[in-house]
């Protein structure tokens, strides 16, 4: 009994150094499974972002084609709004599952940028089934559109933890 006695403080060295080792293993899987967590979700959400911006800017272009058609923008590819109903139709149709998986995963700070911008866009839209003619008018809609659209990158950046940004604004092309 002595001997067994004598060996004790070792096997009880042993035994917590194994509990020890078992726990720090744990706890090191537990952190790598968080962190790759936190990564498959921000790239998720990345996805989701950057498939949203793509098919609202779809919309856009065709928009600037029939304002250009109208005589409101310098674009130079003008396009009728008929010819453009069923290029419009199917970039709505295009959208709205990007729209679903923005409400789903975005944060809401993202999500209420880019409600204000598809709204600006959809004003854009109604101003075009109008067929007005008023170049004036047209700029304003585009200067709320360009700020929505940089709201929406800020936001996206903020969520994500990215640096600051170029504003997307570039200089209008000379006409004539």
């Amino acid at each position: 009994m002595s001997a067994f006695i004598q060996q004790l403080p070792a096997l009880i060295g042993v035994v917590i150094g194994a509990l020890g080792s078992y726990l720090a293993i744990v706890r090191g899987d537990r952190a790598r499974f968080d962190r790759e967590r936190v990564v498959r979700w921000e790239e998720q959400r990345y996805t989701v972002y950057v498939d949203w911006a793509r098919a609202l800017k779809q919309t856009i272009t065709l928009n600037y084609r029939v304002a250009a058609h109208l005589g409101n923008d310098p674009h130079p590819h003008p396009l009728s709004a008929e010819d453009a109903e069923p290029l419009m139709t199917q970039a709505q149709i295009d959208r709205d599952p990007y729209g679903e998986a923005l409400i789903l995963l975005g944060s809401p700070a993202v999500v209420d940028r880019a409600q204000e911008w598809v709204s600006t866009v959809m004003a854009m839209e109604a101003f075009l089934r109008e067929a007005r003619r008023d170049p004036e008018g047209w700029q304003a809609l585009l200067d709320r559109q360009r700020t929505g659209r940089q709201r929406y990158y800020a936001a996206v950046r903020e969520d994500l933890s990215l640096p600051t940004g170029h504003s997307g604004r570039w200089p209008a092309a000379p006409t004539g």
